[in-house]
C-alpha cells in the first residue's frame, strides 16, 4: 500500500521516534521511485515469512544481553541487493521495539504491522534501491525477545534455559531476535557479535573470530564480546545464539576440520562419549554424501529441560541433553541435507528430514548390523507415518510430523531399490549435494536430478510413496517404478 507524504507535524513525530534531527529527516518517508517489495514470498505453509524485492547477502548482528538473558539490545546491519526498483521494503521482526533505522546512512521511516517491519527510505538514496544495486540497512532495536509457539505446539524463538537462553529458528523463530528476510530461500553470510556479562559464554554459528573482555567501571559488570563469522550461505532458521555457562572445547579432525563444542557443565561428563564420535561420524557421512560443506563442525549441548527438540543449527547442531549416536548422525546429516542444500519452500521439508532419517538407517546398516530393509519395515508398520503424504503436509504443523521423517526415509529407500545398484545410488546422493551445494532446491529439482542420474521414470514410484494417500498393501511392490 502506498503511503501519502508525511505532513510536517507527523514528520517531526517520526524524527523523535527515530532519534534524528528535523533537518536530517526532511525527506525521511517521502519515498523513492519504484514499488514496495512484497510482504511475504507466498510460501505454501508460511505465506507471511520472507519478503520480496531484495536478496540479503550479509547480516552483521551486534547484540548485548543482560545476566539472565531476558533483555536484548541489538543493531542489525543488513546488506542486500535489490531485485526490483524499490520504494519501500519489509523485514520480519516479532515483538522487539525498533528505536531507529537507516538505509544507506539516511533515516528511513518505520511502520509496524504485526510481524512486519516496513521501511520507506529517503529519496536521497533512490539510486541505491534500483534493481541490481546493493544497499545497506541498519536497524536498532531492543526489548525482551519472545518465545513463540509453533503450529504443532512446540516452542521456538528465544528460549530461556537454566543458565541463559538459546535462539532456535525452525521454521519461524528467527524474527524473535533479529530483523531479516526470514524465508529459507534467502540465504546469506553472517557476523554475530554477542556481549554478555562475566561468567557467561555466547556461541553462534561459524567460526569464533574474536573474544574481547572489557573491565567494567566501579559497580558495572565485566563484559565479554564473542564475535562469530559464518562465511558460507545460511538460511535464517539455522542461525542460533546460545548463551550460558558452557564448558567449551576446540579440536581438529584428521583432515583439519575445526570441531567446536559448548556443553552445559551439568551434563558435560555424560555428553563427552557421544561428542567424541563427531569426527568419526563426519568422516563416514562425507563418504556417503560428499565432502563436508562447511569450515567447522561441533555441537551445543544444554540440559534436557531447556528445549523440546534438537535442531540442525548450521555448523554446530543444538541438543537438549547428551545426544545419542543416532541423533548425532541425524543432525549432522542435515549439514548436507537442509543446511547446505536448503529447501526452496517449507513444502520441500521431506528432503531435509527424509534424507537425514535415512542417514540413521544407513549408519545402523553399516555399524549396527541392522539392514536398512529392517528400518524400512519398522517405519512401514508405524501408523503415524501414514497420516499424509510426506511431500504434501495438510497444514503448517505437518512439516515436522512423522510422515515427513519416516515416510520420507521410505521414499529414499524405495529410490535405492529402484536404482538397484548401491554404487550408483550413493553417487546420486553425492552428486545431489555437489550440484546444489550452498543453494536451495525443491522436490521438483530432486526428481529431475534423480531421473537424469538414473535414467528412471520415477512418476509411479513418487505417486505411491511420495504423494499417495494411505499405506500400500504390499511394501515390497517389486514392479515399482
Amino acid at each position: 500500500m502506498r503511503r501519502r507524504p508525511a505532513r510536517a507535524g507527523a514528520l517531526l513525530l517520526a524524527c523523535a521516534v527515530l532519534g534524528c534531527t528535523a533537518s536530517a529527516c526532511t525527506n525521511a518517508g517521502a519515498g523513492v521511485a519504484g514499488t514496495p517489495g512484497a510482504a511475504g514470498v507466498r510460501d505454501p505453509y508460511f505465506p507471511k515469512l520472507g519478503n520480496g524485492g531484495y536478496d540479503v547477502t550479509h547480516y552483521d548482528l551486534r547484540l548485548a544481553v543482560d545476566r539472565k538473558a531476558e533483555h536484548l539490545t541489538g543493531t542489525a546491519t543488513i546488506t542486500a541487493r535489490a531485485t526490483q526498483d524499490l520504494s519501500a521494503f519489509h523485514l520480519d521482526l516479532v515483538g522487539l521495539d525498533v528505536t531507529g533505522a537507516t538505509v544507506e546512512g539516511r533515516p528511513a521511516s518505520v511502520n509496524r504491522a504485526g510481524g512486519e517491519l516496513v521501511l520507506r527510505p529517503d529519496t536521497e538514496v533512490a539510486d541505491h534501491l534500483r534493481e541490481g544495486r546493493t544497499f545497506e540497512t541498519v536497524v536498532r532495536y531492543s526489548g525482551a525477545p519472545r518465545t513463540l509457539t509453533d503450529a504443532d505446539g512446540t516452542h521456538e524463538g528465544w528460549l530461556r534455559t537454566a543458565d541463559g537462553a538459546v535462539a532456535l529458528g525452525e521454521p519461524a523463530g528467527g524474527p524473535a531476535w533479529f530483523p531479516g528476510n526470514h524465508h529459507p530461500s534467502d540465504k546469506a553470510t553472517y557476523t554475530v557479535a554477542v556481549t554478555v556479562p562475566e561468567g557467561l559464554t555466547a556461541v553462534s554459528n561459524g567460526e569464533l573470530a574474536s573474544r574481547r573482555t572489557t573491565e567494567g567501571a566501579t559497580g558495572d559488570p565485566t563484559l565479554t564480546t564473542y564475535t562469530w563469522r559464518t562465511t558460507e550461505p545460511m538460511a535464517s532458521y539455522l542461525a542460533t545464539v546460545a548463551i550460558g555457562r558452557f564448558a567449551t572445547k576446540e579440536s581438529r579432525t584428521d583432515d583439519g576440520l575445526t570441531v567446536f563444542t559448548a556443553v552445559d557443565p551439568e551434563v558435560a561428563a555424560e555428553a563427552e562419549p557421544g561428542l567424541a564420535r563427531i569426527p568419526r561420524i563426519l568422516a563416514w557421512e562425507a563418504e556417503r554424501f560428499g565432502p563436508y560443506p562447511f569450515r567447522s563442525a561441533g555441537a551445543v549441548v544444554d540440559r534436557a529441560e531447556d528445549s523440546e527438540y534438537a535442531l540442525e543449527t548450521q555448523n554446530r547442531p543444538y541438543y537438549p541433553g547428551p545426544p545419542t549416536t543416532g541423533l548425532l548422525v541425524h543432525e549432522m546429516a542435515h549439514q548436507w541435507f537442509g543446511d547446505s542444500v536448503t529447501p526452496a519452500t517449507w513444502r520441500d521439508m521431506w528432503l531435509n528430514e527424509g534424507l537425514a532419517t535415512y542417514a540413521e538407517w544407513l549408519w545402523s546398516e553399516d555399524h549396527e548390523d541392522t539392514p536398512a530393509r529392517e528400518s524400512f519395515e519398522a517405519a512401514y508398520a508405524d501408523d503415524a507415518n501414514w497420516a499424509f503424504p510426506p511431500a504434501e503436509p495438510p497444514t503448517a504443523a505437518g512439516v515436522s510430523q512423522p510422515p515427513v521423517y519416516g515416510r520420507g526415509a521410505m521414499v529414499v529407500h524405495r529410490l535405492r531399490l529402484a536404482v538397484d545398484d548401491d554404487e550408483k545410488f550413493f553417487a546420486l546422493l553425492r552428486g545431489w549435494t555437489r550440484t546444489h551445494r550452498h543453494g536451495n532446491a525443491s522436490t521438483a529439482d530432486f526428481t529431475a536430478y534423480a531421473e537424469k542420474a538414473t535414467g528412471l521414470d520415477l512418476s509411479r514410484l513418487w505417486s505411491v510413496w511420495l504423494y499417495g494417500d494411505g499405506r500400500p498393501a504390499d511394501p515390497a511392490e517389486p514392479d515399482l517404478p
